[in-house]
């Protein structure tokens, strides 16, 4: 594995091979120790996208292993693709650099970033795909459940790309994942299908959260309003009327525990009772974003 652009990219021993080193280096630094692998290389760490944990976590974890992260505003460099072509970026940065991380929000910028640099690319957030989110929330299942085999996810809200990452990882992982969204909001249709030719019946789409939670392990959610949707703010809190996780959705499935993958904007996708309630786990996955960025600069750039 020369990059880390998508889940779906990823075999299923690539993906346990992630998870397994994360595990390891999280117990590792837990008892004080430091694995400095990374000592005098560099990570240039490109965003379109403000961040709070991909930026926090990837920098920590670069810092941790005696590297060197270089964090880009797209002020610094007249935008990604705008001032100079990606490629001519991409074959820069590999002369400079030992690593590239981006967060934006075509998923196309990443594809050239990785066509054109020898280095390796790591996608911190397109808005097509969020593979180091899922796979943090796998790892972040998997410790609490002890297994992934038979586990299934209701993800309630918008088909994105965590929605979208987190199926493909269910089917390459043996899990389940029910979508339940508004209509006009689905994951795509091409998703779906491939997901379910790698697994068959991995990932189900619904307009039902009631449905979707029955027997369900985990209740997920994302925000209503990513990134770039600002404009669609009235509107999609309008037509998401009816997908909060609240108290009531939970009572359906009172032993599941409850993920965000933040930020969580209470009272709309997600109301404070249920952020606060003895199952939720969503600041278990915030914390092992850095542990499998750890583990995936580990693998990637040693």
């Amino acid at each position: 594995m020369k990059d880390f652009l998508s889940v779906s990219s990823c075999t299923t021993q690539d993906l346990l091979e992630l998870l397994d080193l994360s595990d390891k280096l999280k117990k590792y630094y837990k008892k004080g120790n430091r694995d400095l692998c990374l000592v005098g290389k560099s990570l240039v760490m490109l965003f379109e996208k403000p961040s709070l944990r991909t930026r926090m976590s990837f920098q920590i974890a670069m810092s941790q292993l005696g590297g060197n992260p270089i964090y880009v505003k797209p002020e610094d460099i007249g935008g990604i693709g705008k001032r100079e072509p990606i490629k001519d970026m991409a074959r820069v940065l590999d002369r400079y650099a030992d690593g590239i991380m981006a967060r934006t929000f075509a998923h196309e910028t990443v594809i050239e970033l990785a066509k054109f640099a020898e280095i390796p690319v790591i996608n911190a957030l397109t808005d097509w795909s969020h593979p180091c989110q899922a796979m943090a929330d796998i790892m972040t299942i998997r410790e609490h459940f002890g297994k992934l085999a038979g586990i299934k996810i209701a993800y309630i809200g918008d088909g994105n790309n965590v929605a979208r990452s987190l199926a493909f990882g269910c089917a390459k992982l043996g899990m389940k994942i029910v979508i339940a969204s508004p209509k006009g909001y689905e994951l795509d249709e091409k998703s779906i299908s491939r997901t379910n030719e790698i697994a068959p019946g991995t990932t189900t789409q619904t307009d039902d959260p009631r449905q979707a939670v029955k027997d369900a392990n985990i209740i997920y959610t994302d925000t209503w309003i990513s990134m770039g949707q600002e404009d669609e703010k009235a509107k999609r809190i309008a037509d998401f009327q009816g997908f909060a996780v609240d108290a009531e959705l939970i009572s359906l499935s009172p032993k599941a525990k409850i993920m965000h993958c933040l930020p969580a904007y209470r009272g709309y996708e997600i109301t404070d009772e249920a952020m606060e309630s003895e199952n939720s786990i969503v600041f278990d996955q915030a914390e092992n974003r850095l542990h499998f960025q750890r583990a995936l600069l580990k693998k990637l750039l040693s």
